[in-house]
């Protein structure tokens, strides 16, 4: 099992960064309806779904930094 973070679509491809910093290229058609970009992955052989909680994780600590970065 494997963690990925959708970085990308382009055209039927989505590019995604699997833990480690490795990009790998999965078809759009591979993904789960309604994946997106931001989306944490979980890869499992040919089971490909979408952690909710681990996304969710992920958005709050960029708006966390987002924050940080934009204060008065």
């Amino acid at each position: 099992m494997v963690q990925g973070i959708i970085d990308r679509f382009e055209g039927k491809i989505a590019v995604v960064e699997i833990a480690g910093g490795d990009m790998k290229d999965f078809p759009k058609s591979a993904l789960p309806k309604g994946a997106k970009v931001g989306d944490m992955l979980i890869i499992d052989g040919d089971t490909i779904t979408i952690s909710k909680e681990g996304t969710e994780k992920l958005r709050k600590e960029i708006d966390d930094l987002m924050d940080e970065l934009f204060e008065d």
